[in-house]
């Protein structure tokens, strides 16, 4: 079992930036893949970005790819999410899941655990 905690989410103006934590406890990060996802008011949840398990191998969704940077530290059981010149559109409950295996996929349903959020909104 693994339970994930995410943090650093709030207010920002366009522009900004925030920078988003995710605690694993239970077991390592080892053989789990991790992966932000965000969603907005009255949208599905989306894909922003993953990590394979070894931390080697990143992907970006489009719409943040040159802002937004996947990271871990395996030796904190941390997953971090910075976001750079956010934008009002970015504004979205933020997401943190991890699944078994080692690399990341792009569908919610693929993923084995999820944190119970954390919000970010950009004002312009």
């Amino acid at each position: 079992q693994v339970q994930l905690v995410e943090s650093g989410g709030g207010l920002v103006q366009a522009g900004g930036s925030l920078r988003l934590s995710c605690a694993a406890s239970g077991r390592s990060f080892s053989y789990y893949a991790l992966a932000w996802f965000r969603q907005a008011p009255g949208k599905e949840r989306e894909f922003v970005a993953g990590i394979s398990w070894s931390g080697g191998s990143t992907h970006s969704a489009d719409s943040v790819k040159g802002r937004f940077t996947i990271s871990m530290d395996k030796a904190k059981n941390t997953v971090y999410l910075q976001m750079n010149s956010l934008k009002p559109e970015d504004t979205a409950v933020y997401y943190c899941a991890a699944r078994r295996g080692g690399y990341y996929q792009l569908q919610p349903h693929e993923y084995d655990y999820w944190g119970q959020g954390t919000r970010v909104t950009v004002s312009s």
